[in-house]
């Protein structure tokens, strides 16, 4: 019998893309929900607890009612949203960080999708904090660049209205969560196992998908070994490419339309520069989301995806 999935929040960005990816699979049975029930407790509640795997493309305090909705404990939660990234009895889903990790994944009832610029600051500090190449206390700036339909709905309207003339201020990168703690950060802290929480500075820029984590060091003579650490961990992994190489230009959307991820490691001097390049939307979103659904309904771990 094919596993029942349930999409709650179908109607946002990540919601249509992950709709868009599953729909012509023929290992599932997706749950409809008419637009009239879409926001109706009762409506959602019984889909909910028809489904065999939910996926909660929702607002944080939305996902968490979503959450108290359940009646039926065989009922297994993917959850997109910031609500449970950090919270106990949840599996973090970034299965690159070990095989342990996408063991607890394959076994986990409760699974929370990881946000776009953590998922490239983690894979990139992860296995170097690991090897002690760098401290756990070390004064870490993160800067991430994406593209505006990470913003969702509102933004990606903004970006692509007809009177964009009047916005001159849509045409230059905006930093945006200036003066704000990014959600994104304690996820960063916790999963890196950094002792000392990053500086942050996310950038949205005028192109639709795309992001790239940029993170200088000081670490002098330290570039080769972080080659050679990234490549092992991420060896035989159909997703990840690590390189040593230096382009003339790293561009943010270089992965806009897969669901790979370019981890690169370059520099200059006794400077160190990591970047990882995604896709908002794939690694960083729904792909990630169908990867994790992958191992938890025990299909082949890339399948659907865009590689």
């Amino acid at each position: 019998m094919k596993p029942k999935i349930f999409i709650d929040g179908r109607e946002g960005t990540t919601g249509l893309q992950l709709y868009d990816r599953l729909r012509g699979r023929r290992d599932i049975e997706l749950l409809p929900i008419s637009d009239e029930k879409r926001k109706d407790v009762s409506g959602r509640k019984k889909l909910i607890n028809s489904a065999d795997l939910v996926f909660l493309c929702l607002p944080d305090d939305a996902a968490r009612e979503a959450v108290s909705l359940i009646e039926n404990d065989r009922i297994r939660v993917l959850d997109a949203s910031t609500a449970h990234r950090v919270a106990d009895g949840w599996v973090y889903g970034l299965p690159e960080l070990s095989e342990k990790q996408r063991d607890s994944i394959r076994g986990g009832k409760r699974v929370a999708n990881p946000g776009c610029h953590a998922t490239g600051a983690i894979m990139l500090l992860a296995p170097l904090v690991e090897e002690k190449l760098i401290p756990q206390d070390y004064p870490l700036v993160i800067t991430s660049i994406t593209g505006y339909t990470g913003g969702g709905k509102k933004m990606i309207a903004e970006y692509e209205t007809s009177d964009r003339k009047e916005r001159w201020d849509l045409d230059a990168p905006r930093l945006y969560s200036t003066g704000a703690f990014h959600k994104h950060i304690p996820e960063i802290t916790r999963y890196s196992r950094l002792k000392r929480a990053p500086a942050f500075t996310p950038v949205v820029s005028d192109y639709p998908q795309g992001l790239q984590v940029i993170i200088p060091l000081h670490l002098p003579d330290k570039r080769q070994e972080a080659y050679n650490i990234l490549s092992a961990r991420y060896s035989g992994m159909a997703n990840i490419d690590v390189k040593n190489d230096s382009p003339p230009y790293a561009a943010s959307n270089v992965n806009a339309d897969t669901d790979k991820t370019t981890l690169r490691v370059l520099g200059y001097d006794d400077v160190m520069i990591l970047t990882a390049q995604l896709n908002n939307l794939g690694k960083g979103a729904s792909g990630a989301a169908v990867q994790n659904m992958n191992l938890m309904l025990g299909f082949p771990e890339y399948d659907g995806l865009i590689l």
